[in-house]
Protein backbone atom coordinates (compact mmCIF):
# COMPACT_ATOMS: atom_id res chain seq x y z
CA UNK A 1 0.00 0.00 0.00
CA UNK A 2 1.21 3.35 -1.14
CA UNK A 3 1.94 6.02 1.60
CA UNK A 4 -1.70 7.96 0.28
CA UNK A 5 -3.91 5.04 -0.19
CA UNK A 6 -6.75 4.26 1.61
CA UNK A 7 -6.78 0.72 3.16
CA UNK A 8 -10.12 0.10 0.89
CA UNK A 9 -9.91 -3.70 0.51
CA UNK A 10 -10.13 -4.49 4.24
CA UNK A 11 -14.17 -5.76 4.78
CA UNK A 12 -15.14 -4.19 8.09
CA UNK A 13 -18.07 -2.39 9.82
CA UNK A 14 -17.48 1.32 10.64
CA UNK A 15 -20.50 1.81 12.12
CA UNK A 16 -19.48 -1.26 14.22
CA UNK A 17 -20.29 0.01 17.87
CA UNK A 18 -21.47 3.44 17.20
CA UNK A 19 -24.03 5.08 19.66
CA UNK A 20 -22.86 2.20 22.21
CA UNK A 21 -21.34 2.10 25.64
CA UNK A 22 -19.72 -0.39 27.77
CA UNK A 23 -22.77 -1.08 29.71
CA UNK A 24 -24.68 -3.05 26.39
CA UNK A 25 -21.61 -5.76 27.12
CA UNK A 26 -22.55 -6.50 31.22
CA UNK A 27 -20.31 -9.35 31.71
CA UNK A 28 -16.30 -9.67 31.37
CA UNK A 29 -17.30 -12.83 29.45
CA UNK A 30 -19.48 -10.38 26.72
CA UNK A 31 -16.61 -7.69 26.69
CA UNK A 32 -14.18 -10.40 26.03
CA UNK A 33 -16.06 -12.20 23.23
CA UNK A 34 -16.29 -9.08 21.45
CA UNK A 35 -12.63 -7.84 21.71
CA UNK A 36 -11.61 -11.66 20.27
CA UNK A 37 -14.04 -10.82 17.17
CA UNK A 38 -12.48 -7.02 16.25
CA UNK A 39 -8.92 -8.72 17.18
CA UNK A 40 -9.35 -11.73 14.99
CA UNK A 41 -10.98 -9.49 11.60
CA UNK A 42 -8.02 -6.77 12.67
CA UNK A 43 -5.75 -9.37 12.13
CA UNK A 44 -7.56 -11.00 9.08
CA UNK A 45 -8.83 -7.81 6.55
CA UNK A 46 -5.47 -5.88 6.97
CA UNK A 47 -2.13 -6.44 5.22
CA UNK A 48 0.37 -4.80 7.71
CA UNK A 49 -1.43 -4.16 11.09
CA UNK A 50 0.40 -3.10 14.37
CA UNK A 51 -0.61 -2.74 18.06
CA UNK A 52 -0.14 0.43 19.86
CA UNK A 53 1.98 -0.73 23.28
CA UNK A 54 2.89 1.89 26.18
CA UNK A 55 3.48 -0.65 28.11
CA UNK A 56 0.04 0.38 30.45
CA UNK A 57 -2.45 -1.98 31.41
CA UNK A 58 -5.28 -0.86 28.41
CA UNK A 59 -2.44 -1.90 25.49
CA UNK A 60 -0.95 -4.97 27.54
CA UNK A 61 -4.65 -6.12 27.82
CA UNK A 62 -5.11 -5.55 23.75
CA UNK A 63 -1.68 -7.07 23.25
CA UNK A 64 -3.20 -10.22 24.90
CA UNK A 65 -5.71 -10.92 23.15
CA UNK A 66 -3.84 -10.09 19.82
CA UNK A 67 -1.52 -13.61 21.31
CA UNK A 68 -4.62 -15.44 22.01
CA UNK A 69 -6.19 -15.01 18.72
CA UNK A 70 -3.25 -15.25 16.84
CA UNK A 71 -2.65 -18.34 18.55
CA UNK A 72 -6.24 -19.94 18.09
CA UNK A 73 -6.25 -19.27 14.51
CA UNK A 74 -3.27 -19.39 13.59
CA UNK A 75 -2.56 -15.90 12.34
CA UNK A 76 0.63 -13.81 12.87
CA UNK A 77 1.48 -11.14 15.41
CA UNK A 78 1.86 -8.26 14.00
CA UNK A 79 5.03 -5.74 15.36
CA UNK A 80 4.23 -3.52 18.53
CA UNK A 81 4.64 -0.17 18.18
CA UNK A 82 6.48 1.58 21.59
CA UNK A 83 6.10 5.40 21.00
CA UNK A 84 9.28 6.63 23.25
CA UNK A 85 8.63 10.33 24.07
CA UNK A 86 11.33 10.46 26.26
CA UNK A 87 9.49 11.08 29.70
CA UNK A 88 8.52 7.62 30.26
CA UNK A 89 9.17 5.98 34.06
CA UNK A 90 12.19 4.11 34.01
CA UNK A 91 10.63 1.14 35.00
CA UNK A 92 8.04 1.25 31.99
CA UNK A 93 10.88 1.07 29.20
CA UNK A 94 11.99 -2.36 31.60
CA UNK A 95 8.46 -4.08 31.77
CA UNK A 96 8.36 -3.55 27.72
CA UNK A 97 11.70 -5.17 27.20
CA UNK A 98 11.31 -7.57 29.54
CA UNK A 99 7.74 -9.00 28.01
CA UNK A 100 9.02 -7.70 24.86
CA UNK A 101 11.13 -10.89 25.08
CA UNK A 102 9.07 -12.97 27.11
CA UNK A 103 6.38 -12.78 24.29
CA UNK A 104 8.87 -12.78 21.63
CA UNK A 105 7.86 -9.45 20.26
CA UNK A 106 9.07 -7.75 17.41
CA UNK A 107 9.10 -3.99 18.74
CA UNK A 108 9.01 -1.03 16.79
CA UNK A 109 10.36 2.11 18.14
CA UNK A 110 8.89 5.34 17.13
CA UNK A 111 10.45 8.60 18.47
CA UNK A 112 10.78 12.06 17.43
CA UNK A 113 14.76 11.75 16.79
CA UNK A 114 15.23 15.52 15.86
CA UNK A 115 13.72 16.50 18.95
CA UNK A 116 15.50 13.81 21.18
CA UNK A 117 18.74 14.87 19.47
CA UNK A 118 18.56 18.56 20.22
CA UNK A 119 17.44 17.74 24.15
CA UNK A 120 20.86 15.09 24.05
CA UNK A 121 23.14 17.47 22.49
CA UNK A 122 22.17 20.36 24.71
CA UNK A 123 21.31 18.74 28.12
CA UNK A 124 17.84 19.79 28.39
CA UNK A 125 15.66 18.43 30.99
CA UNK A 126 11.88 18.24 30.87
CA UNK A 127 10.94 21.96 30.66
CA UNK A 128 13.45 23.43 29.14
CA UNK A 129 12.20 26.19 26.03
CA UNK A 130 13.64 24.59 22.74
CA UNK A 131 13.93 26.98 19.61
CA UNK A 132 11.14 26.59 17.25
CA UNK A 133 14.16 27.35 14.49
CA UNK A 134 16.23 24.41 15.29
CA UNK A 135 13.83 21.90 14.63
CA UNK A 136 13.74 19.86 11.05
CA UNK A 137 11.96 20.71 8.21
CA UNK A 138 9.22 18.40 8.89
CA UNK A 139 8.96 20.02 12.55
CA UNK A 140 8.51 22.95 11.76
CA UNK A 141 5.95 22.15 9.00
CA UNK A 142 3.78 20.46 12.32
CA UNK A 143 4.61 23.34 14.38
CA UNK A 144 3.68 26.27 11.93
CA UNK A 145 1.25 24.99 9.30
CA UNK A 146 -0.33 22.34 11.11
CA UNK A 147 -0.75 23.56 14.47
CA UNK A 148 -0.43 26.72 13.55
CA UNK A 149 1.84 27.68 16.53
CA UNK A 150 3.33 31.16 16.50
CA UNK A 151 5.94 31.48 19.94
CA UNK A 152 9.46 31.37 18.86
CA UNK A 153 9.61 28.33 21.62
CA UNK A 154 7.81 25.68 23.08
CA UNK A 155 8.89 23.61 26.18
CA UNK A 156 9.83 20.02 26.38
CA UNK A 157 7.33 18.58 28.26
CA UNK A 158 4.81 16.01 26.69
CA UNK A 159 1.63 17.38 28.17
CA UNK A 160 1.30 20.34 26.13
CA UNK A 161 0.21 20.90 22.45
CA UNK A 162 3.07 21.13 20.57
CA UNK A 163 4.97 19.03 23.23
CA UNK A 164 2.62 16.04 22.66
CA UNK A 165 2.21 16.42 18.80
CA UNK A 166 6.04 16.24 17.89
CA UNK A 167 6.57 13.65 20.38
CA UNK A 168 3.63 11.49 20.21
CA UNK A 169 1.81 12.01 17.60
CA UNK A 170 4.22 13.28 14.61
CA UNK A 171 6.47 10.37 15.49
CA UNK A 172 3.69 7.82 15.40
CA UNK A 173 2.24 9.11 11.98
CA UNK A 174 5.98 8.95 11.09
CA UNK A 175 6.45 5.04 11.83
CA UNK A 176 3.52 4.47 10.29
CA UNK A 177 4.47 5.59 7.23
CA UNK A 178 7.80 4.10 7.30
CA UNK A 179 6.47 0.53 8.18
CA UNK A 180 3.86 1.28 5.69
CA UNK A 181 1.13 0.54 8.68
CA UNK A 182 -2.51 0.00 7.24
CA UNK A 183 -3.98 -1.33 10.81
CA UNK A 184 -3.57 0.05 13.81
CA UNK A 185 -4.99 -1.57 16.77
CA UNK A 186 -5.17 0.22 19.93
CA UNK A 187 -6.44 -0.03 23.35
CA UNK A 188 -8.51 2.89 23.67
CA UNK A 189 -11.54 2.69 25.55
CA UNK A 190 -14.97 4.65 25.44
CA UNK A 191 -14.94 5.24 29.55
CA UNK A 192 -11.79 6.65 29.51
CA UNK A 193 -12.00 9.75 27.86
CA UNK A 194 -14.90 12.44 26.34
CA UNK A 195 -12.61 12.40 23.26
CA UNK A 196 -13.17 8.55 22.87
CA UNK A 197 -16.60 8.17 24.00
CA UNK A 198 -17.83 8.16 20.22
CA UNK A 199 -15.27 5.72 18.85
CA UNK A 200 -16.15 2.55 16.96
CA UNK A 201 -14.43 -0.60 16.31
CA UNK A 202 -13.52 -0.63 13.39
CA UNK A 203 -12.17 3.70 12.37
CA UNK A 204 -11.24 5.14 9.57
CA UNK A 205 -7.67 7.63 9.17
CA UNK A 206 -8.00 8.46 6.09
CA UNK A 207 -7.21 12.19 5.52
CA UNK A 208 -3.77 11.96 4.44
CA UNK A 209 -2.93 15.72 4.70
CA UNK A 210 -2.80 14.45 8.15
CA UNK A 211 -1.65 11.16 8.83
CA UNK A 212 -1.08 8.15 6.55
CA UNK A 213 -3.87 6.51 5.78
CA UNK A 214 -5.43 3.60 7.76
CA UNK A 215 -7.52 2.33 9.63
CA UNK A 216 -7.78 2.20 13.83
CA UNK A 217 -8.77 -1.32 14.95
CA UNK A 218 -10.17 -1.29 18.29
CA UNK A 219 -11.06 -4.12 20.36
CA UNK A 220 -11.62 -3.23 23.65
CA UNK A 221 -13.90 0.12 23.89
CA UNK A 222 -16.46 -2.05 25.68
CA UNK A 223 -14.34 -2.38 28.64
CA UNK A 224 -14.39 -0.02 32.13
CA UNK A 225 -11.76 0.14 34.06
CA UNK A 226 -12.48 -2.09 36.49
CA UNK A 227 -13.53 -4.83 33.78
CA UNK A 228 -10.03 -4.55 32.50
CA UNK A 229 -8.47 -5.25 35.81
CA UNK A 230 -11.05 -8.25 36.21
CA UNK A 231 -9.74 -9.30 32.75
CA UNK A 232 -6.05 -9.24 34.57
CA UNK A 233 -6.42 -11.04 37.45
CA UNK A 234 -9.16 -14.06 36.03
CA UNK A 235 -7.14 -14.54 32.07
CA UNK A 236 -4.43 -12.71 31.08
CA UNK A 237 -2.44 -13.72 34.38
CA UNK A 238 -3.62 -17.22 35.22
CA UNK A 239 -3.08 -17.51 31.45
CA UNK A 240 0.45 -15.81 31.35
CA UNK A 241 1.86 -17.16 35.16
CA UNK A 242 2.25 -21.17 35.25
CA UNK A 243 2.26 -20.56 38.92
CA UNK A 244 -0.81 -18.42 39.65
CA UNK A 245 -4.02 -20.15 40.38
CA UNK A 246 -6.08 -20.79 37.50
CA UNK A 247 -9.33 -20.12 39.64
CA UNK A 248 -7.56 -16.44 40.05
CA UNK A 249 -6.36 -14.42 42.75
CA UNK A 250 -6.57 -10.49 43.22
CA UNK A 251 -3.46 -9.96 45.91
CA UNK A 252 -3.97 -6.72 47.85
CA UNK A 253 0.26 -5.83 47.38
CA UNK A 254 3.21 -6.72 45.70
CA UNK A 255 4.08 -8.48 48.53
CA UNK A 256 1.03 -10.98 48.17
CA UNK A 257 1.60 -12.65 45.10
CA UNK A 258 0.95 -16.44 45.31
CA UNK A 259 4.40 -18.54 46.32
CA UNK A 260 6.91 -18.64 44.02
CA UNK A 261 5.56 -15.13 42.08
CA UNK A 262 7.24 -12.18 41.43
CA UNK A 263 6.30 -9.12 40.83
CA UNK A 264 8.24 -9.12 37.46
CA UNK A 265 6.66 -12.78 36.52
CA UNK A 266 3.61 -10.42 36.32
CA UNK A 267 2.37 -9.19 33.07
CA UNK A 268 1.57 -5.83 34.93
CA UNK A 269 3.95 -2.64 35.29
CA UNK A 270 5.11 -2.77 38.73
CA UNK A 271 3.83 1.31 38.85
CA UNK A 272 0.17 -0.06 39.10
CA UNK A 273 1.24 -1.96 42.60
CA UNK A 274 2.76 1.33 43.70
CA UNK A 275 -0.78 2.85 43.61
CA UNK A 276 -0.58 4.48 39.53
CA UNK A 277 -3.80 4.37 38.04
CA UNK A 278 -2.39 6.06 34.72
CA UNK A 279 1.10 5.86 33.19
CA UNK A 280 1.67 9.06 30.91
CA UNK A 281 5.08 10.32 31.86
CA UNK A 282 7.32 10.72 34.81
CA UNK A 283 7.39 14.40 34.98
CA UNK A 284 3.42 14.74 34.77
CA UNK A 285 1.66 11.37 36.70
CA UNK A 286 1.51 10.61 40.23
CA UNK A 287 -0.11 7.85 41.96
CA UNK A 288 -3.63 8.70 43.50
CA UNK A 289 -3.15 6.72 46.94
CA UNK A 290 -0.50 3.81 48.14
CA UNK A 291 -3.02 1.34 47.23
CA UNK A 292 -2.44 -0.89 43.92
CA UNK A 293 -4.72 0.51 41.32
CA UNK A 294 -7.21 -2.51 40.84
CA UNK A 295 -8.19 -2.08 44.97
CA UNK A 296 -8.91 1.87 44.64
CA UNK A 297 -12.04 3.27 43.92
CA UNK A 298 -12.61 2.94 40.24
CA UNK A 299 -16.17 3.76 39.93
CA UNK A 300 -16.23 7.28 41.75
CA UNK A 301 -12.76 8.58 40.94
CA UNK A 302 -11.51 9.30 37.91
CA UNK A 303 -9.03 7.10 36.43
CA UNK A 304 -6.41 10.18 34.85
CA UNK A 305 -6.70 12.60 38.16
CA UNK A 306 -2.50 12.31 38.26
CA UNK A 307 -2.06 13.24 34.59
CA UNK A 308 -1.90 17.15 34.29
CA UNK A 309 -5.06 18.51 33.11
CA UNK A 310 -4.17 20.44 30.32
CA UNK A 311 -3.24 17.78 28.19
CA UNK A 312 -6.74 16.33 28.76
CA UNK A 313 -8.14 19.54 27.75
CA UNK A 314 -6.62 19.20 24.62
CA UNK A 315 -7.39 15.70 23.97
CA UNK A 316 -10.05 16.38 20.83
CA UNK A 317 -7.74 18.45 18.95
CA UNK A 318 -4.76 15.97 19.50
CA UNK A 319 -6.71 13.43 18.22
CA UNK A 320 -7.85 15.39 15.28
CA UNK A 321 -4.17 15.34 14.33
CA UNK A 322 -3.61 11.37 14.48
CA UNK A 323 -3.20 10.79 18.42
CA UNK A 324 -4.82 8.17 19.94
Amino acid sequence: MSQNEVPDYADVDYEDGADQTFEEYSTVQAKIEKAVEVTRRGLEEYENPAVMWTGGKDSTLTLYFIKEVAERYDLEVPPAVFIDHFQHFDELHDFVDRWANEWDLDVIYARNEDVGTYVEEHGLEPGDDIPISELSEHNQHHVREILEYEEDTFPFLLDTYVGNHLLKTVALNDALEDYDIDGVISGVRWDEQEARADETFFSPRHDPEIYPPHDRIQPILQFEERAVWDTFWHYVVPDTVEAFPDEGFVPESADDLPEGVGIEDVPISPKYFAGFRSLGSEISTEKTTEDPAWLQDLEDTTERAGRAQDKEDLMARLRDLGYM
